[in-house]
C-alpha cells in the first residue's frame, strides 16, 4: 500500500494536538499544494482563488465607480443649481434684494441668489443651440465656485462690470465662438406691437468660457449679469426665483420652515431632491441591482471552492485513512479541510482587494488606454454626462464586500470538510 502524502510520526502528530494546531495549519497546506502527480488538485485550486479574487475585485471597482458616478453628479448639479429654490406665489419678487438679504442672515444658509433666466436660442458662427440663460448679480457669480473656477478662457472682469456674456465649453465649440465673438440671442416672447409680438433678439460679447466637466451644463448654460438679463427679458427689476444653497443638502428640511419664515412674503419652495428625484432613484435601483447581479460572480466562485475540495477529499482519501489510523479524530480533519478552504477564500478575497483599490486609484489612467488602444470612446460625455470617468471607494461598502467573500468561502468549506471528516479508514484503506 502506498500512499499519496508521506506519513506523519506518532511524535509529530501528538506534539501538534489541539484545535488549529500548528499540525493541522502544516496537513491543510500540504494538501492545498500539489505535486507534479496531482496537477489537476492544483488547477482548480488556482481557478478557486482566480474566482473569488476576480469576484471581489469586480464588484469593489463597480460599486466605486457608480458611488464615484453619483457623488460627481451630485457635486455638479449642486455646484451650479441651489439646493432649495423659491418663487413668487402673489406678486413678482420686486423685493427680491431684501428677501435674498434676509436669507443669507439664516446660520444654515450659505448664500442666496436672485435668478432672472429663461429659455432662448443662441446662434454663433453659422451654428445655433437652445441655451438656458441665467441672469445672476456679479457678486454672486464669484460665489459660485463651479462656473469662477473653471473658467478656461477669459475672465470676469466684464461680468464684474455689468456686461458680457459666461458661456460652456462646449456651447462655444458647438457656436463656434471664441473670446471677444458676439452671440445672438432670440428669445420668442419678445415685445408686443401693432404688429404682434416680436422676438427679442440681441447680440453679446463672449467674455469667458467656462468647463464644469457635465457635459450637459457646459453645453447649455449661459450666464449674463443680472441687471442686464433683466433689460434684455424684460423683467423690469424682477427675477424669477432665488435659488438658496445650504451648508447641508441632505439636511434640508429643518431648513425650510427658516425659510419660509425668513421670506416675510408668500412663496413656494422645492428642492434639489424633488427637482432630481427620478434620477437619482434610477441611480440608486441601477445600484442595488448591479450589487445584487455581481454578488453571483462570488457565490459562483465559492461552488468552485466546493468542487475543488471535493476533488481533493478523494483524491487524499487514503492520507486521510492514514492520519485517522494515527489517532486523528474527525473533528481534527474537519478542521484541515476547513483550513485548506477557506486558506483559498482569504487568498482570494485579499489578492481581489488589492486588484480593486489599485484599479479605482487609477480608473481614468485606464479608461484613456483601453480608448487609445481600442480606438473607440469608452464614457462619452454626451451619454454620460460626465467627462472623466469617477471611482469613489466608500470603506463600509468595500468591508462588506470583503466580509461576504470570506462568509461565503467559509460557508464553502463546511460540507466537504465535513464529507472528509465522515471518512471511514477502514473502507478507504480496503481499496488500497
Amino acid at each position: 500500500m502506498e500512499a499519496t502524502t508521506p506519513l506523519i510520526d506518532r511524535k509529530t502528530l501528538e506534539a501538534g494536538a489541539g484545535p488549529f494546531s500548528r499540525f493541522e495549519w502544516m496537513m491543510a497546506r500540504r494538501f492545498v499544494t500539489a505535486r507534479r502527480s496531482e496537477r489537476f488538485v492544483s488547477v482548480i485550486t488556482w481557478i478557486s482563488v482566480i474566482g473569488i479574487t476576480l469576484g471581489v475585485a469586480t464588484l469593489i471597482i463597480v460599486m466605486a465607480v457608480m458611488n464615484g458616478f453619483r457623488q460627481e453628479l451630485l457635486d455638479k448639479i449642486l455646484g451650479i443649481n441651489g439646493h432649495v429654490i423659491i418663487y413668487p406665489a402673489d406678486t413678482a419678487f420686486t423685493d427680491y434684494a431684501e428677501v435674498a438679504a434676509r436669507l443669507n442672515a439664516l446660520p444654515d444658509v450659505v448664500r442666496a441668489v436672485p435668478l432672472a433666466e429663461s429659455q432662448v436660442m443662441a446662434s454663433g458662427a453659422g451654428a445655433a443651440a437652445g441655451v438656458l440663460l441665467r441672469g445672476i448679480r456679479p457678486d454672486d457669480i464669484e460665489a459660485i465656485e463651479s462656473v469662477a473656477d473653471t473658467l478656461r478662457q477669459g475672465s470676469l472682469v466684464s461680468f464684474m462690470g455689468g456686461e458680457g456674456l459666461l458661456i460652456g465649453l462646449r456651447l462655444a465649440q458647438n457656436l463656434g465662438v471664441r473670446i471677444g465673438d458676439r452671440v445672438t440671442l432670440l428669445q420668442p416672447r419678445g415685445e408686443v406691437t401693432p404688429f404682434g409680438v416680436t422676438p427679442r433678439v440681441r447680440a453679446y460679447p463672449v467674455t469667458g468660457i467656462f468647463e464644469m466637466g457635465m457635459a450637459e451644463y457646459d453645453s447649455t448654460f449661459a450666464f449674463m449679469p443680472l441687471e442686464q438679463a433683466q433689460s434684455y427679458l424684460g423683467l423690469d427689476g424682477t427675477v424669477n426665483a432665488i435659488e438658496i444653497f445650504i451648508e447641508d443638502p441632505e439636511e434640508i428640511d429643518p431648513v425650510l420652515a427658516k425659510i419660509e419664515t425668513a421670506a416675510e412674503r408668500q412663496i413656494y419652495t422645492t428642492d434639489w431632491r424633488r427637482r432630481n428625484a427620478t434620477f437619482f432613484n434610477t441611480l440608486q435601483v441601477e445600484r442595488n441591482v448591479m450589487f445584487l447581479i455581481l454578488t453571483l460572480i462570488i457565490l459562483i466562485a465559492a461552488l468552485n471552492i466546493i468542487s475543488g475540495l471535493i476533488t481533493l477529499v478523494r483524491d487524499k482519501t487514503a492520507d486521510i485513512a492514514i492520519l485517522r489510523t494515527m489517532g486523528t479524530d474527525r473533528y481534527a480533519v474537519l478542521r484541515i479541510f476547513f483550513i485548506a478552504g477557506a486558506s483559498i477564500g482569504v487568498a482570494g478575497t485579499m489578492v481581489g482587494l488589492a486588484l480593486g483599490t489599485l484599479v479605482c486609484a487609477n480608473i481614468e489612467t485606464i479608461r484613456q488606454w483601453i480608448s487609445a488602444l481600442t480606438g473607440t470612446e469608452l464614457f462619452s460625455p454626451e451619454v454620460y454626462y460626465l467627462t472623466q470617468l469617477p471611482a469613489e471607494m466608500d470603506p463600509s461598502e468595500v468591508f462588506a464586500v470583503v466580509a461576504m467573500a470570506l462568509f461565503l468561502s467559509f460557508i464553502a468549506t463546511l460540507y466537504p470538510a465535513w464529507r472528509a471528516a465522515q471518512l471511514d479508514p477502514v473502507e478507504a484503506l480496503r481499496g488500497e
